[in-house]
């Protein structure tokens, strides 16, 4: 099988959010460790159902879902932070991985969008 850069990322951030979730969840915080699993780990599931689409569309639709959960979990890494339920030094890393990957999804989503509306033009001339 073919590797996939942002497919390995996504499932190593969504290990590394699994970690954070159950630290949340000892820690008694366990309505944001919930949300905090339940989108750090759509992003790569997400993923895995782009690359295995049946259409171009149908990639475009699932990399844009994995995009918009990347952004989603970077709202509720952001609460961690700011309301000082983790740490500083503890939830940096995981934002920046985090960016990382927003920034790569939406190129992703752009490079394919833009791909597919040039093959349509094409199609027509």
């Amino acid at each position: 099988m073919k590797s996939s850069i942002v497919k390995d990322k996504s499932y190593a951030f969504a290990l590394r959010t699994i970690t954070l979730a159950r630290w949340l969840k000892a820690q008694k915080e366990f309505e944001i460790a919930g949300q905090i699993l339940r989108s750090g780990t759509a992003i790569g599931s997400n993923v895995e159902e782009a690359l295995a689409g049946i259409s171009r569309a149908d990639f475009i639709a699932k990399m844009s879902i994995a995009s918009k959960e990347a952004r989603e979990t970077h709202y509720w890494l952001r609460l961690l932070r700011d309301s000082n339920i983790v740490a500083n030094t503890r939830i940096t890393p995981l934002e920046n991985e985090n960016l990382e990957l927003i920034r790569v999804l939406t190129a992703i989503v752009k490079t394919s969008q833009a791909t597919s509306v040039n093959s349509k033009l094409r199609i027509k001339n």
